[in-house]
């Protein structure tokens, strides 16, 4: 087995977001790349899943009931847990704002596939 696919196998990746199809198309998308995949239907799902010192890169969208995206982002650095992220939106306005040190990118919904795998591997440069 090559190296990168080896490195991919243990990678593990949170996506988080209320959209169910959406959510299971990247799981899809992730999975057939040799990532490990796993989904969050909510930013409190996600904090509460104990899961977050796993994690090696997070995708989440940024407006979703309850906590936002964004808030989700700002609490995981308040704890320490510096993930590198990027952020998914169907509102490209609502991510204007964003500066933090661990955001990698932000991307329209739906998302082209070659450019978020492109952006994954980014994220995982950016832990090393």
């Amino acid at each position: 087995m090559n190296q990168d696919i080896q490195k991919r196998n243990t990678t593990i990746i949170a996506i988080v977001d209320d959209d169910d199809a959406f959510r299971a198309a990247l799981e899809t998308l992730l999975r057939s790349s040799g990532y490990k995949a796993r989904t969050y239907c909510s930013a409190l799902e996600f904090l509460n899943s104990k899961a977050t010192g796993e994690i090696h890169c997070l995708i989440s969208d940024i407006q979703m009931p309850g906590m936002s995206g964004v808030e989700m982002h700002e609490q995981l650095i308040a704890m320490g847990f510096h993930i590198p992220t990027i952020f998914v939106t169907g509102y490209p306005g609502a991510a204007s704002h964003l500066g933090a040190d661990t955001l990698v990118a932000v991307l329209p919904k739906p998302c082209d596939a070659d450019r978020l795998l492109n952006c994954i591997e980014t994220a995982l440069l950016s832990r090393h």
